[in-house]
């Protein structure tokens, strides 16, 4: 696709895709990967990075080498050499984050597509963060869709970098851990440059990514000194140059230490330094070290730490330990409040205080975190100085909140709401008031990390209702953006929790889930499994509408695994249970369930009848998108039947629907319906002008599957118009998406197809091409044995014997 096509397609404005598939991916190629480009047109660019530090002294040899990374890069990309990461790494406190930004903040022009940031916690007292959760946010931050975010790290790194490799951006990854949490998040060659800083040396980095590395020591006494002195200017004058000299050795020259005894001196301009200096060596004796790998640098930090957390208001100091208890890495001012509990009404100026006292960090307006051994400290103090009931009380109130908030975030936000509970608010924390949907999604994207926290906080601190329950809750939203791998987390979470706490009904709920994203993630032997689990606790149980749901689902599984005769038995039995409750939306919703599967089994006529039934309950439950839904299966049986004009019509009323809705993928669903019913009908113009309108929309939305699916159908209106070579290049393509995405039998398909187009085309090793790809199509069927697979070997093996002269 060229780049003014895809500016078209991101603002929405392009309504055809005309031309060959080849402008919008290599493809000859159908083995390799596909990349899907997002983030041009509308999108602005991401500029993540937090506020530096106020004041910031020397480390003019390290901003110099860094300074010459750049220029040297601009070189490089002339010759397609140069550095892709460097490593800034040092002791903890040292001062490696605000080198890090501080440069990055003076180079914004160097890097004009964007800079993107996140703190990977690797040191944290609470879990790192994951490269796949890293590489969701990066990914998201530059325009690729929620929903289009590819479930594997290697899927989601590869996509990263396809992105990135065009542009000139600034990747900040702080406080990695390991080499293996950064290295899916390292750009690949190209103009973009990711500076990394760790504890660790991170040597694995120089061997295999060619990066570069500086080892960050403490500063000397005279930048020291320098730190000091600037931080405090205008508050205190006429301190002895010995005592700021004797406060910088005490601080162990590091940064971190440093700024925090520089605000406590500026806090108290009367009060001798020597007095300040020997209170600060007092506290030596008082707690136990935290560790920064080096023993004196141990002694310092602790000491500043302790100093500085005693001279704190007894508010602020209760805050500060509390905080340490938040399940994620930042946090806002609602769950700062949340966690002090409804007694205490200071806490705005207690995280004023703490922001003053730089023993907590505000890098985003309203939002706050922790350097992780400042972290390491508040949960130190809060386990000394918080009676444990406290403390879980304080966790239990903020994941009660995570709930409440994501139960009201599932209510705007989410495609299905069906199987929810009723969650009743705190009165004195209400959720947040979500006015509508964008509002709604914007919180979710802030706290997206600290919900699978949450989670995990619940299971650890035997909150296991909460966990459980926030685990129901978040499926919801993770199903409506395709957030696999938090998805995964949090269920298996989830599940230990209420099998922990023996709640039949609860593990029966939460097994549905995972049988749906195991299902989304093609992982079907799984998900049988897990609605096979719950099918048998709804029994046990006497739940006749959930052994409904669940062998409603169970169905589907069988569906996708193109197993249509397992799929009915499933859906018949459901059928023979829901017909005796009074439920008329399942019952509807299992007719039309069992009527697809008996399309798929090619049995038009028994079809017809449940379609029927499950048409007229929609419609008289005024549920205009199943009403659609129901119309594309009318499509289908039309075109089954050999009747075009119904198989139109059911379809134009589908999209019409759709539209009316506003729900674009119902809509490029039912396009796809439509242009096979103007194919069949013999107007592949108009069958052509509906797939490429499904193509766009699928790809606008993020959902790669049925985008092939579209393709495919723009291949085939192709070759309807004499046009083979192009119905080739879309073919292509939707075979190699439908390998990546793991769905072998629409591979078959596409295949098939493709070797259609090879057949007729000028092209002299077409029928060559034909014959190889009927082959491999063939091979792959022979694992499906349903009527549909074995007409479709038929076709494929008469056209191989034809091709080959009988052979």
């Amino acid at each position: 696709m060229s780049e003014n096509q895809h500016d078209d397609a991101a603002q929405g404005i392009r309504s055809t895709m005309s031309g060959r598939a080849g402008d919008v991916v290599q493809a000859r190629d159908i083995r390799g990967d596909i990349h899907f480009h997002y983030g041009r047109g509308t999108h602005s660019a991401p500029w993540q990075l937090p506020r530096g530090v106020r004041v910031f002294v020397n480390r003019l040899d390290d901003m110099e080498r860094l300074d010459e990374l750049v220029a040297a890069r601009r070189t490089g990309l002339r010759t397609g050499a140069g550095t892709v990461v460097y490593v800034i790494a040092g002791t903890a406190g040292v001062g490696k984050t605000s080198l890090a930004l501080h440069w990055a903040h003076g180079v914004r022009e160097e890097f004009p597509d964007g800079q993107l940031y996140i703190d990977l916690r690797g040191y944290d007292p609470g879990l790192p963060v994951l490269p796949g959760q890293a590489l969701e946010r990066f990914l998201i931050a530059l325009g690729v869709p929620a929903s289009a975010v590819p479930n594997d790290v290697e899927a989601k790194s590869s996509l990263y970098r396809s992105i990135l490799a065009d542009r000139r951006m600034l990747v900040i990854l702080d406080n990695a851990g390991t080499t293996a949490q950064v290295r899916p998040l390292v750009p690949g060659t190209g103009p973009s440059l990711a500076i990394v800083t760790s504890r660790s040396r991170l040597s694995g980095l120089l061997v295999r990514d060619g990066a570069q590395r500086t080892i960050l020591g403490t500063l000397t006494e005279r930048e020291s000194v320098a730190l000091l002195t600037e931080t405090t200017a205008g508050y205190r004058t006429g301190d002895d140059p010995a005592d700021i000299a004797e406060l910088a050795r005490l601080c162990a020259h590091l940064p971190l230490a440093l700024r925090i005894a520089a605000e406590r001196a500026a806090s108290r301009p009367g009060m001798p330094l020597g007095e300040l200096i020997a209170d600060l060596r007092d506290e030596s004796s008082l707690w136990d070290a935290l560790s920064t790998g080096d023993e004196g640098e141990a002694d310092a930090v602790r000491t500043v730490f302790a100093w500085s957390y005693r001279a704190l208001p007894a508010d602020a100091a209760r805050l500060f330990c509390l905080l340490g208890l938040h399940p994620g890495g930042d946090f806002g001012v609602t769950a700062a409040m949340v966690l002090a509990g409804p007694e205490d009404d200071r806490v705005r100026t207690s995280l004023d205080v703490l922001t003053g006292a730089y023993l907590l960090e505000s890098g985003t307006p309203g939002r706050y975190r922790f350097h992780d051994l400042l972290r390491a400290y508040a949960v130190d103090r809060a386990g000394a100085e918080i009676p444990q009931p406290e403390q879980l009380e304080a966790v239990e109130r903020v994941c009660a909140w995570y709930l409440h908030c994501a139960y009201q975030c599932v209510l705007l936000i989410s495609h299905d709401t069906t199987l929810l509970f009723a969650v009743e608010p705190s009165p004195d924390f209400p959720p947040v008031p979500f006015t509508d949907r964008d509002q709604a999604a914007r919180w979710y994207a802030e706290e997206k990390l600290n919900l699978v926290g949450a989670v995990r906080a619940a299971s650890e601190t035997e909150r296991l209702d909460l966990a459980w329950k926030l685990t129901a809750v978040l499926e919801r939203i993770y199903a409506t953006y395709n957030h696999f791998q938090d998805w995964q987390v949090t269920s298996l979470a989830g599940l230990d929790a209420v099998r922990r706490l023996g709640d039949l009904e609860g593990e029966a709920v939460l097994r549905d889930g995972l049988g749906r994203l195991c299902r989304m993630t093609l992982r079907l032997d799984e998900a049988a499994r897990h609605h096979r689990a719950a099918i048998a606790i709804h029994r046990e149980l006497g739940d006749r509408l959930s052994t409904v749901k669940a062998l409603n689902g169970l169905g589907w599984v069988e569906l996708f695994a193109h197993r249509p005769e397992r799929a009915r038995a499933e859906l018949e039995e459901a059928l023979s249970i829901v017909r005796y409750l009074d439920d008329p939306r399942w019952s509807a919703t299992v007719r039309y369930s069992l009527g697809y599967a008996l399309l798929q089994l090619d049995r038009p006529d028994e079809a017809r009848g449940l379609l029927t039934e499950a048409l007229g309950s929609f419609r008289a439950l005024d549920d205009r998108l199943y009403e659609s839904m129901v119309l594309t299966g009318f499509s289908l049986l039309r075109r089954r039947r050999g009747e075009p004009d119904g198989a139109l019509s059911a379809a134009a009323a589908a999209v019409a629907i759709a539209r009316e809705m506003d729900n674009p993928l119902w809509e490029g669903t039912a396009l796809l319906y439509l242009g096979k019913a103007q194919l069949a009908a013999g107007l592949p113009e108009d069958a052509l002008g509906s797939t490429q309108r499904a193509a766009v929309i699928f790809r606008r939305e993020g959902d790669p599957s049925r985008e092939a699916m579209a393709l495919d159908g723009t291949g085939r209106a192709y070759l309807a118009l004499a046009r083979p070579s192009d119905a080739a290049d879309f073919h292509r393509r939707a075979a190699a998406v439908h390998q990546q995405v793991g769905d072998r039998w629409k591979r078959a398909k596409s295949l098939a197809h493709l070797a259609d187009a090879s057949s007729a085309s000028d092209d002299g090793t077409g029928a060559e091409e034909a014959a190889r790809y009927r082959r491999e199509a063939l091979t792959i069927l022979a694992d499906y044995d349903d009527v549909l697979s074995a007409a479709l070997r038929d076709a494929l093996s008469a056209a191989l014997g034809q091709s080959t002269g009988g052979e």
